[in-house]
């Protein structure tokens, strides 16, 4: 059974677009919320308005530029030379801490002025990348001190919370939207759409679980 109104986390890239997709399926009505954080591959609200446009869902960006400049990070500083691997002992330097936190608490408050409670994040365990804001835990901890910090019942839904890159992928085909997913979001750390860089996390990651689900098809 469809509820009424949900409002995606939207960044343009391949979780946030299979969210929205998701979204679609599960919900009346869509609406996308992207954030301008001070982050270097900003063209991906560009994506995304573009995206949303597509999907026929409500879309607005809001900028957030504190979210980016508290903390040392490769995504928003461009002194520092982005991490290509997952480090032993430490977070990955495209960590932004606190992005989640601030993102989910944002898209509450502005959700909240326009009658939606029901908020959908593209955040994955499985899938983490060493990104504690990433985890069940957080997001269920998360949602209760949003709920009491403002007296509502919010709900947010992770639907990839437990699923890795390759069935990320296979959502998205079951929606009848892989090529679309493919070739015009934008999940790169430097910017590309598509395919990408190649070489950054996140588009290592995106290509393991491609090739692993066509893999699986055939």
């Amino acid at each position: 059974m469809k509820r009424n109104k949900a409002l995606v986390v939207f960044s343009g890239g391949q979780d946030s677009t299979t969210c929205l997709y998701w979204a679609k399926a599960h919900f009346d009505e869509v609406w996308a919320l992207s954030l301008r954080y001070g982050q270097k591959h900003a063209t991906e609200v560009e994506v995304a308005e573009k995206i949303a446009q597509k999907a026929g869902v409500h879309f607005e960006a809001k900028d957030a530029p504190l979210i980016g400049s508290l903390g040392a990070n490769s995504l928003t500083n461009s002194d520092i030379v982005m991490d290509e691997t997952q480090p032993e002992e430490s977070f990955p330097n495209t960590f932004v801490p606190g992005r989640n936190m601030f993102f989910l608490a944002i898209a509450a408050v502005y959700a909240r002025e326009h009658g939606i409670f029901d908020l959908v994040t593209g955040v994955s365990q499985t899938d983490f990348s060493g990104y504690p804001d990433c985890r069940d835990a957080f997001i269920r901890s998360l949602n209760v001190t949003i709920n009491l910090a403002m007296d509502e019942q919010f709900v947010i839904h992770t639907p990839l919370m437990w699923l890795d890159k390759s069935e990320t992928w296979a959502l998205a085909d079951s929606f009848g939207v892989l090529d679309l997913v493919r070739n015009e979001t934008l999940t790169c750390y430097n910017g590309i759409p598509g395919d990408g860089c190649g070489h950054c996390p996140a588009c290592k990651l995106r290509r393991e679980g491609l090739e692993k689900y066509l893999k699986s098809k055939k």
